[in-house]
């Protein structure tokens, strides 16, 4: 099953960053972000990723082109210029690289991909956003109800402390508590090709008529995800997740079995990628 990964959008909120390299190219832990979310889904067996990129795509390019070289080590015959490569951490994926079109919005970056994907049920995420999402739980969800999209919903990281309060005076504080049922789109969708007849052209963002107009015809269910989620819209979010990928195994690598549950359509902010 093809996995694609929306990586076209300017990021102009990690201007820091993406005035030299596209979003996607950001560096978590080391190595891009794009990478951490590729190791999501290879943990569940799935490894034929179409990069749908844009903005500075010359960039990703260059980087899977030269990827086996970079990432292994090698010895040179100086004199005659032979090399032998010997990969530190050998990966069987297959990673196409397509250019999408500068300013495409989402929706367009997938008609553009429509000759890709072979005709078969295919995922699509965002390449800023990490998470603990169980695959084969999400699969299983999208073929029991039959219809042409899921999304995964997934609840917005807290970025403030919480105050309960009694009249005027404060009962608790607690540090980044959630206490809400508000769900967001967290990306990891499943789509069955027929999706690609809701996308009116290469100017309209997938989240804007087509997931509207899949929720109005009953077509969009919600796979709910309370474990881990976390998206890189700003350098604080870099840092967070610079922090996390410290560790021997990050928390968007940390799978547990999920149920599975069915709500309404949420809808991201974010229109480019």
């Amino acid at each position: 099953m093809k996995v694609v990964l929306f990586a076209g959008g300017f990021g102009s909120r990690l201007a820091e960053e993406t005035t030299r390299i596209p979003k996607p190219m950001v560096e978590v832990g080391g190595k891009p972000i794009i990478l951490h979310v590729m190791d999501i889904y290879s943990h569940w067996g799935y490894h034929d990723f179409v990069v749908a990129g844009g903005y500075k795509c010359m960039s990703i390019k260059n980087f899977f082109h030269n990827f086996h070289l970079s990432t292994a080590d090698f010895t040179v015959a100086l004199g005659s210029g032979s090399m032998v490569l010997r990969p530190v951490h050998p990966l069987d994926w297959n990673v196409s690289v397509v250019d999408t079109g500068l300013s495409t919005m989402t929706g367009g970056r997938l008609l553009r991909l429509r000759d890709w994907l072979d005709g078969d049920t295919f995922m699509v995420t965002y390449s800023d956003g990490v998470g603990n999402i169980d695959i084969e739980a999400l699969l299983a969800f999208h073929r029991s109800h039959g219809r042409l999209a899921t999304v995964t919903a997934v609840q917005p990281p807290a970025r403030f402390g919480n105050l309960e309060l009694e009249g005027d005076q404060v009962v608790e504080f607690t540090e980044k508590v959630r206490k809400h049922e508000t769900w967001i789109n967290g990306g990891f969708f499943v789509f069955e090709p027929g999706i690609l007849d809701y996308i009116p052209g290469a100017a309209e963002p997938l989240e804007m008529s087509p997931l509207t107009n899949l929720a109005r015809d009953g077509q969009l269910f919600a796979y709910k995800h309370k474990g881990f989620w976390h998206p890189m819209d700003t350098v604080r979010d870099r840092d967070y997740l610079n922090g996390l990928a410290e560790t021997d195994d990050p928390p968007w690598l940390q799978f547990e079995r999920s149920a599975v549950s069915a709500t309404a359509s949420p809808q991201r902010p974010q229109a480019t990628a």
